[in-house]
C-alpha cells in the first residue's frame, strides 16, 4: 500500500511538472495555446456533432413509429366503425382493445418524439454556439498574434535604440579633444620657451638689425633723390 501511494505521489508530482512545462511553454509560444484550445474545441464540436446526429436519428425515427402508429390507429377506428355498423360486436370489441393500446402509444411516441425535438434543436443550438466560438476564436488568435508580433518588434525597436547610445563615442571624442589641447599647450610652451631662451633674443636681435639696415636704406635713397632734384635745380 505504502508503495502504491508513493507512486501514485510520484504520478502526481510529474503531471505537476508536466502541467508546469507546458504553461511555460504556451507563455513562450502563445500561437501553440491558441491552437491547442482550437483544437480541443474542435474535438468537442466532433463529439457533440456525432451526439447531435444521433438525437435527430432518434427524432426522425421516433417520428416514423408515430407516423406508422397513427396510420394504424386510423385504420383501426375505420374498422371498428365497420364492425359496429354490421353488429360484429366480438371483432368490435377486438378492435376497440387495439384501438386503445394504439391510442395510448401515439401518445407515449408523441411525448417522447416532442422530447426528442427539443434535446435536438438544444443540441444543434449549441452545436452552433461551439461553431461560433472555434470562429471567435481563430479571429482572436490571428488579431492577438498580431499584436504580440507588433510589440516584439516595438520591443526590438527600443532595445536597438538604447543600444545606439553616443555616450561612448562622445567619450572617446572627448579624449581626443583633450589629446588636441594637450598638443597645442605643448606647442606653445615650446615657444615660450623659445621665446625666453638665447635662441630666441638672438632671433629678435636679428629681426631688429633688419629693420635698422632696412631704415638706413630708405634714408639713404631719399638723400640721393633730394640731391639730384638739388642739382636739376642750378642746371637751370
Amino acid at each position: 500500500m505504502a508503495s502504491i501511494g508513493f507512486f501514485a505521489r510520484l504520478g502526481n508530482l510529474w503531471k505537476g511538472f508536466l502541467s508546469l512545462w507546458i504553461s511555460d511553454q504556451e507563455r513562450k509560444h502563445p500561437e501553440v495555446a491558441y491552437e491547442n484550445a482550437i483544437n480541443s474545441m474542435v474535438e468537442k464540436y466532433a463529439a457533440l456533432k456525432q451526439a447531435t446526429a444521433g438525437l435527430i436519428r432518434r427524432r426522425e425515427e421516433l417520428d416514423a413509429r408515430m407516423a406508422e402508429q397513427a396510420r394504424e390507429l386510423s385504420q383501426v377506428t375505420a374498422d371498428l366503425n365497420t364492425a359496429v355498423e354490421t353488429n360484429q360486436d366480438d371483432l368490435a370489441l377486438v378492435l376497440i382493445q387495439k384501438k386503445q393500446g394504439l391510442e395510448a402509444e401515439v401518445a407515449s411516441l408523441k411525448t417522447e418524439l416532442e422530447r426528442a425535438a427539443q434535446e435536438a434543436e438544444t443540441a444543434k443550438a449549441s452545436l452552433l454556439q461551439v461553431q461560433a466560438e472555434i470562429k471567435k476564436l481563430r479571429a482572436e488568435k490571428d488579431r492577438m498574434i498580431a499584436r504580440l508580433r507588433s510589440a516584439e518588434a516595438k520591443i526590438r525597436i527600443q532595445e536597438q535604440l538604447e543600444g545606439l547610445s553616443v555616450e561612448a563615442d562622445v567619450k572617446a571624442l572627448e579624449v581626443v579633444r583633450e589629446h588636441i589641447q594637450t598638443r597645442v599647450a605643448e606647442a606653445s610652451l615650446n615657444q615660450e620657451l623659445a621665446d625666453a631662451g638665447l635662441d630666441g633674443r638672438l632671433a629678435a636681435l636679428r629681426s631688429q638689425t633688419g629693420d635698422v639696415a632696412a631704415r638706413a636704406e630708405l634714408e639713404r635713397l631719399k638723400a640721393a633723390r633730394d640731391a639730384q632734384a638739388a642739382a636739376q635745380k642750378k642746371t637751370m
